[in-house]
């Protein structure tokens, strides 16, 4: 399954927001800067947390709007 999401960092907590209709991905909060790929941990361990399965970031590493492959 892949899904696209966009992400804000520098937040006071890691969220998942909900679904934006209008860009047809998920919003997400993280508190990691994006810095040395700090963000982009955060985001894999956020989404393994609520799917229980291998996450991988296969689209936008150093962009906002990402896309995860998850399983």
């Amino acid at each position: 399954m892949r899904i696209k999401i966009i992400v804000k960092t520098n937040s006071g907590k890691n969220e998942i927001l909900g679904f934006d209709e209008e860009k047809q991905a998920y919003k997400v909060l993280i508190k990691a800067q994006p810095i040395e790929n700090k963000a982009n941990k955060e985001i894999i361990k956020l989404f393994h947390k609520k799917y229980k399965q291998p996450i991988r970031i296969i689209s936008g590493l150093k962009s906002k709007e990402k896309i995860l492959e998850i399983g």
